[in-house]
């Protein structure tokens, strides 16, 4: 049996092309990708480091493949761990790399936070709502706008941080260049802080709307890791499994 690690656009790709032709089971951290996923083999469920090797055992896995978000360095250390203990086959997708010339670059998102603590201005973050509470204690009585997806949880976390409704744009991606122009001009922003989630999470369109307008782009780098860059390759893997 073949765990696919879901929850992204690659993710759906690759299931499109395998339902049907190979035995797999996938899964998804939340209700909005179990909503979108709805057609595959799919289980919402959120798997700590044991619960995966249970997952691996009851489920016969003999691969692993993990799709998931550049930044879910949690999910991709733990399910490799998991491969390595079960000694079964581990594959990871990585999305190309965005060029970030021009770009303020951070190793993470304290370190993001603390070249914010003295800078003025509004800033718009499109880092959804993990590690906002990072950015909330270095505010300091500016504005801070949060672009976040609308899901229930990611509403509930940011209003339980004290966040005012008016600093919350719930809404889902990926967006135009000219669309993020847009929503960076009407916040007013200084400074727009964003993840390094590859060409296919929206990088270089959020990149180019803050040069295009003179507004610094802050962003936080994703984890090293190991892998394939083509789904493709991916594909034809899974496929002669």
């Amino acid at each position: 049996m073949i765990w696919i690690i879901s929850g992204t656009y690659e993710a759906k790709k690759l299931l499109e092309n395998v339902h049907g032709k190979v035995n797999y089971i996938a899964t998804v951290a939340t209700d909005e990708g179990e909503r979108e996923f709805f057609k595959y083999n799919i289980v919402k469920v959120r798997l700590n480091y044991e619960d995966m090797k249970k997952f691996v055992f009851k489920n016969n896995i003999d691969l692993i493949v993990d799709m998931s978000h550049p930044f879910a360095k949690e999910v991709s250390l733990n399910s490799k761990k998991v491969a390595e203990e079960f000694k079964i086959e581990y594959i990871r997708y990585l999305r190309n790399e965005t060029e970030l010339d021009g770009c303020v670059v951070f190793k993470d998102f304290n370190e993001c936070a603390d070249y914010l603590k003295d800078k003025e201005g509004n800033v718009v973050f499109t880092i959804g709502s993990n590690n906002i509470e990072v950015f909330e204690r270095v505010k300091n009585g500016r504005r801070f706008i949060y672009r976040i997806l609308p899901s229930e949880d990611s509403i509930k976390k940011c209003i339980s941080l004290g966040i005012p409704i008016s600093d919350l744009v719930a809404i889902k991606g990926v967006f135009s260049e000219d669309f993020n122009e847009a929503f960076f001009k009407e916040f007013d922003a200084k400074y727009v802080v964003m993840k390094d989630s590859g060409n296919e999470g929206g990088t270089l369109q959020k990149i180019r709307a803050c040069k295009k307008i003179g507004i610094v782009p802050l962003v936080i780098l994703r984890p090293k890791e190991d892998g394939i860059y083509s789904i493709d390759e991916i594909l034809q893997y899974v496929l002669k499994w």
